[in-house]
């Protein structure tokens, strides 16, 4: 059976019982299923028995911090991370984002906008089935988030990844500006500087290229997008 029948399992991780299944009952159907858990040390022994494509955590848990589970989480799995978070809490949105997550939502939500930004960490998940590329001069390892060129380690960020990931999964493919910032940035790129891109493809010559100014690698096809150039 392919993937795209299976069902796809979502964690939740929420003290308010009722709050949990509400989510549940909200996005039910035929291919998703729920795993609902009240405490962090519920939620490991969940983890240590199955793999999940969506994980949502409360930030504010009775055996410990949302957030500091997201980050243990986030060492180990590529798993998509929706944090939930009490409106207006600026602070623990940017935490969240630094521990890892993939998104946010703010307490009270719409139940219109939680379905739509689940399904778009879904969506976004079952495309990133590959974990490793290597070739003659890079290995990348997107599960352990560990890229080397010529054996040399290199540190990149989240926003560097994922252009990364997509562009040496579709090698020597032309990929639009509008397809990578869809990839990067799923849950709306109304929201994204015009810029951004840019800057993350510039970021991603400078620590890959020989010389980021000609780049041989991360090429751009002028009018038309970027493309990955397997060497």
């Amino acid at each position: 059976m392919s993937r795209a029948k299976e069902k796809q399992t979502i964690l939740i991780l929420e003290d308010d019982e009722d709050l949990s299944e509400g989510i549940s009952l909200s996005l039910n159907s035929s291919d998703l299923e729920f795993v609902l858990c009240q405490t962090i040390a519920q939620a490991k022994k969940m983890l240590a028995k199955r793999t999940f494509d969506l994980f949502i955590f409360d930030i504010n848990l009775p055996d410990g911090s949302g957030l500091d589970f997201c980050r243990e989480v986030r060492r180990s799995s590529r798993t998509p991370i929706a944090l939930l978070t009490a409106k207006d809490m600026e602070l623990d949105i940017v935490k969240g984002l630094e521990c890892g997550a993939d998104d946010y939502i703010t307490k009270p939500f719409s139940l219109m906008v939680l379905r739509a930004r689940i399904r778009a960490l879904l969506r976004r998940n079952t495309g990133e089935q590959k974990s490793e590329y290597q070739d003659s001069v890079f290995r990348f390892c997107f599960d352990t988030m560990e890229f080397y060129k010529k054996g040399a380690s290199i540190e990149l960020s989240k926003t560097e990844q994922r252009i990364l990931y997509l562009l040496v999964f579709h090698p020597g493919q032309i990929l639009t500006r509008e397809r990578l910032l869809e990839w990067v940035w799923p849950d709306g790129t109304e929201y994204v500087e015009d810029n951004a891109l840019s800057v993350g493809i510039r970021r991603l010559r400078d620590k890959l290229e020989d010389v980021p100014s000609k780049p041989i690698y991360i090429k751009t096809v002028y009018g038309k997008g970027y493309l990955w150039e397997r060497i």
